[in-house]
């Protein structure tokens, strides 16, 4: 017995020395993989820049190795935020050794506004001379929009082009919840405020499609504009083109010059190597842009005492500390707190990518901002969206930019509880009792409807909480609370629209931002720095392993579904008065 118990206590020790062993192998595999990732990159001349953007474009890229990493085939997956694709994009247009740019197209995972950065990024990269040529099996509209501006553009002879309008498509729970037995119960200030809709109805109301179509009418407007002066086809024509189903095949694409032929792709790579001096049997040289960021810059200015700051936002506004893809009010204002104490910081660049979330934290965020606007320039840049709480902490900035595409306003608030007393009681047999100290001790409780004491008290909450929100926006926007109520009310906007209202001051990316602090810090020299500050890949690494680990497989399950699993996940999350806007907007 004596010699079984040793024996399996050296077999136990074994199985943990081997496990631990196996972990740390793993750590230093993944570690030297993120580690080369870092080592600078030399190309040679006549070199392509080889553009797949197949990846989710965040505003910055992120350090974490974890977030991107791809377990089924052990390797690091490169994804580029929206900072350094700008970048490269400058970088290549003075760039010697890139002859041009192939854009290889599928369904780009992002917002229309993000693209429409990108795009405008192409246009003035074209100003050098050099070729983009476009290619794709197949293009969605947000595809070809960002296609548009290439000098060649090409489509798989069994491609398709899809070209019909711009869709809102909501969903409504009105009756699912009555057949459950959940009863909503609804406090909201605005008739536009409709993020709560799909609980009360089973379509949307008149204000809320008269809001719908107006930003979705101003978006598709803009994306028939920009193609329209790229491709010399009236906006007549391409409405037309879209109302009569007339691209039935990728020919049709040709006969109407959306397109400039069909090729394959062995027919696009003899294309290239004509473009860059090449004979058919010779290889083509070309680098990805996720390659291309760890080439030096050859123009890289000397590094300044100056310094302007961008503190990026993205995600749902939440109390708390947060991580990268949330706006966690402590980590946030944290960051804006340190921008305004660094003297050395002269100005700063807010780029907020956000559809609002949780009031109190907005508030948070927004005090911040105020104070760093009392002693330098605060320019505001707007992503995909910054609507709602996502607005409510841009309102004291000096200038707020956005780009047509932005969804933005959404000025209104709204409280949601769900009383299950009939689902509990009768659909499932479950009784709750419940001993309090006080008579509204269980406010809020699943278990029971709000009385009319308890709504009430909720009601004046949500008043007082728009009361502060359009008073903010008054101050910061130099107009009357009248004047922001007649606009508020929830009502959601594009950035087109917000421009005609005073919403924004003009229109622009995080670059055209960022040259606007320094005109107004009045900076010749400067540089970049970003907070909140990422952690260090490898202290990154150790602390998130597990969490992302899970993130990383079910991102591989889900694939382009993930963002359900996300949007779900973020809804159990919210407490409190929010202010939000009403969906998650996707232009396919």
């Amino acid at each position: 017995m004596k010699s079984f118990f040793k024996s399996l206590l050296a077999s136990t020790l074994g199985v943990l020395l081997a496990g631990i062993l196996m972990f740390l192998i793993i750590i230093g595999g993944i570690g030297a993989m993120v580690s080369s990732q870092d080592q600078p990159v030399k190309i040679k001349s006549n070199t392509v820049l080889h553009m797949q953007l197949d990846q989710p474009i965040k505003d910055r890229s992120n350090k974490n190795p974890m977030e991107s990493f791809d377990f089924s085939s052990f390797k690091p997956v490169p994804q580029l935020g929206l900072n350094d694709i700008l970048k490269n994009l400058k970088k290549a247009k003075n760039d010697a050794d890139i002859d041009g740019i192939y854009l290889d197209l599928t369904i780009i995972p992002a917002g229309i506004a993000t693209i429409e950065e990108i795009r405008n990024a192409l246009i003035n990269f074209k100003e050098s001379g050099k070729f983009i040529l476009a290619y794709a099996d197949y293009y969605t509209q947000p595809t070809y929009y960002l296609a548009s501006v290439a000098d060649k553009i090409y489509l798989n002879p069994k491609g398709v082009l899809t070209f019909v309008g711009l869709r809102s498509e909501i969903l409504f729970f009105k009756e699912t919840m009555a057949k459950l037995g959940i009863e909503p119960q609804i406090i909201r200030h605005g008739k536009f405020k409709s993020a709560v809709e799909p609980f009360m109805y089973n379509k949307m109301s008149d204000e809320n499609r008269e809001q719908v179509m107006t930003y979705m009418g101003s978006i598709w407007n803009n994306m028939l504009d920009g193609i329209s002066r790229e491709r010399q086809i009236s906006i007549k024509t391409l409405n037309e083109l879209a109302d009569n189903l007339t691209l039935k095949n990728a020919q049709a694409a040709i006969d109407n010059g959306l397109i400039d032929g069909l090729k394959y792709k062995d027919e696009i790579l003899n294309e290239l190597a004509e473009l860059t001096g090449k004979t058919n049997d010779e290889k083509i040289e070309a680098v990805s842009l996720a390659k291309y960021t760890k080439v030096p810059n050859k123009k890289r200015k000397s590094l300044e005492k100056n310094k302007i700051a961008v503190v990026y936002a993205s995600g749902n506004v939440i109390m708390g500390e947060g991580a990268e893809g949330t706006i966690g009010s402590d980590r946030i204002s944290k960051a804006i707190r340190k921008a305004r104490k660094d003297s050395s910081v002269k100005a700063i660049v807010f780029r907020v990518n956000s559809g609002g979330g949780s009031a109190l934290a907005s508030e948070v965020i927004w005090r911040e901002i105020k104070l760093a606007q009392e002693v330098k320039p605060v320019i505001a840049s707007l992503g995909d969206v910054a609507a709602s709480g996502g607005y409510y902490i841009v309102a004291p900035a000096q200038k707020i930019i956005a780009s047509p595409n932005t969804i933005t306003g959404s000025i209104g608030v709204f409280g949601l509880l769900f009383n299950g007393k009939n689902l509990l009681n009768n659909k499932l047999g479950i009784h709750v009792d419940v001993a309090k100290t006080n008579k509204y001790a269980d406010m809020g409780t699943f278990s029971r409807k709000l009385t009319a004491q308890e709504r009430e008290i909720i009601q004046y909450s949500v008043e007082e909480i728009y009361e502060t929100f359009i008073s903010h926006v008054a101050e910061g926007r130099d107009m009357t609370k009248e004047e922001v109520d007649a606009i508020g009310q929830g009502r959601v906007w594009s950035g087109t629209n917000a421009i005609d209202i005073g919403l924004i001051d003009g229109f622009g990316g995080l670059e055209d931002a960022i040259v606007l602090a320094a005109e107004a810090a009045n900076l010749d020299k400067y540089r970049i720095v970003d907070y909140p500050k990422l952690k260090d890949p490898f202290q990154q690494l150790l602390e998130d392993l597990q969490g992302n680990v899970k993130t990383s497989i079910l991102k591989q399950e889900l694939g382009t579904e993930y963002k359900y699993y996300e949007s779900l996940k973020n809804i159990t999350e919210q407490q409190g008065i929010q202010a939000r806007i009403p969906y998650e907007i996707d232009i396919y």
